[in-house]
């Protein structure tokens, strides 16, 4: 497995341990959903509600797949494998994706200007400087607008092991 890929794996862990307790739990997908629908003003309910399911099935998935002991926990470990048998994550991702996606696309042009990605990605918790290196790596049009579906490609690139140099390396980086 590429070392990229290990490091895109232990970043989203710590994000996704939004709780901070050093373990995946339910309770930190609810507070990532609503840290995330909460900087999405401009955004329909539909699309919030959407983006909320997206994380609950998300740690579904997750707690079906990888809480090999089956206490309601995913630690690092167990996330780790995420990675080397991404086959199996790879219907919630894109779930996952699109809903983020459609989440930064109030006004269904196709297109994620700048600040609205940013206060998404922030929402996440990733760092100002790498969410501004990872637009810039999508290829920002003169009105400082990607195309959704760019974003879209992007986070499912992110989970993929045997992919390196994509533009999702530009949030682990610790300068952008």
């Amino acid at each position: 497995m590429r070392s990229e890929a290990v490091e895109r794996v232990e970043l989203i862990f710590r994000l996704f341990d939004a709780n901070g307790s050093g373990q995946l739990d339910s309770g930190d997908f609810d507070l990532m959903a609503r840290r995330v629908v909460a900087a999405a003003s401009g955004s329909a309910e539909a699309d919030k509600e959407r983006m909320a399911g997206a994380f609950r099935k998300y740690w579904e998935t997750l707690e079906a797949e990888l809480d090999a002991d089956r206490d309601g926990l995913v630690s690092l470990e167990e996330f780790s494998a995420c990675t080397l048998s991404p086959e199996r994550f790879d219907a919630t991702v894109a779930e996952f994706a699109e809903a983020l996606g459609a989440l930064g696309d109030p006004d269904r042009d196709g297109l994620i200007e700048r600040p609205v990605f940013a206060e998404l990605m922030s929402a996440i918790g990733f760092r100002g400087e790498n969410i501004h290196a990872l637009f810039d790596a999508f290829g920002p049009s003169e009105a400082d607008q990607v195309r959704v579906a760019t974003w879209v490609e992007g986070i499912k690139d992110y989970y993929q092991p045997e992919k390196a140099g994509i533009a999702g390396d530009r949030l682990v980086s610790p300068s952008a």
